[in-house]
């Protein structure tokens, strides 16, 4: 499967190098001279990693097939893809990509509260968006202590949330009802 790891920016200098907004948690990984990243529109590569290097805190990638600017500038708004599969899987088993967890049913205890529909990674902590049995979204931290299991093979995730977890997302003119 395809992973969007980068979006290619504007050039850089005159050298045909583009910055790029990082999609991923391991640009170091990914982004190797010798590299070659399939891309969106497809007929824009594949491009080669010649170079990867930080200026600040932009990601500046030099790829053998662009050698100036001007084409550096064709290359503006590309999609970077990873292939997944050739990337293998979380060294330390502890990492899923968001479409292993989409379509996963949200379970705490034996009960079935909801369904994962997206993963958000931030640079604190990561979110699983679930959508409850009522068809509402619930952000919920994706940590051991709340997510212990994740078993992809049966289709599921086990939540432990902490009380009131799943009814702070609830508009208020759905809490109330007529006996609160």
């Amino acid at each position: 499967m395809q992973l969007q790891v980068a979006r290619i920016g504007k050039p850089h200098g005159i050298r045909g190098e583009v910055t790029v907004q990082v999609l991923t948690d391991a640009p170091e990984d990914r982004f190797v001279p010798g590299a070659v990243l399939t891309v969106e529109p497809a007929s824009k590569g594949p491009l080669t990693v010649l170079s990867a290097r930080w200026n600040k805190d932009i990601l500046l990638l030099g790829f053998e097939e662009v050698v100036d600017r001007n084409g550096a500038e064709e290359l503006r708004g590309v999609k970077l893809f990873i292939d997944t599969d050739e990337a293998g899987a979380e060294e330390d088993g502890e990492g899923w990509y968001e479409h292993e967890l989409v379509g996963l049913k949200a379970k705490v205890g034996g009960d079935v509260v909801g369904t994962v529909t997206a993963l958000r990674t931030l640079t604190v902590q990561d979110l699983l968006i679930v959508e409850d049995t009522q068809g509402r979204e619930v952000l919920v931290p994706f940590v051991e202590a709340i997510v212990p299991e994740v078993n992809t093979e049966d289709g599921y995730v086990l939540l432990t949330p902490p009380a009131g977890l799943f009814e702070l997302n609830i508009p208020e003119a759905d809490k109330g009802g007529a006996g609160s």
